[in-house]
């Protein structure tokens, strides 16, 4: 009687393993679910983070564009912005 118990007992383990392993919270199902979830965020992830790059790029273009625009307006036809004052210093011959 007792190797039949301990074969009974055995056996409701290998059972309660198998329906962990196939129903419970880490069961393939899930985990193969959770990893195409995964993949799917990655990708968005790394969508975001090129479009991110590529603003800001362009961000750092319009900067910079800005700044040369306006370096050229002032030293090349004397521009100046509202109420700010041009002061030139001619340097006579010697």
């Amino acid at each position: 009687m007792p190797a039949r118990l301990v074969f009974v007992l055995l056996l409701a383990l290998l059972g309660w393993l198998q329906a962990q392993l196939w129903l419970g919270r880490g069961s393939v199902g899930k985990v193969e679910a959770m990893r195409v979830e995964l993949e799917r965020v990655t990708q968005a992830n790394q969508q975001a983070r090129w479009r991110n790059e590529q603003l800001a790029n362009e961000v750092l273009d319009l900067k910079e564009g800005l700044e040369i625009i306006e370096e050229k307006a002032r030293m090349e036809l004397g521009m100046v912005k509202p109420n700010e004052l041009l002061v030139q210093i001619a340097q006579g011959k010697r």
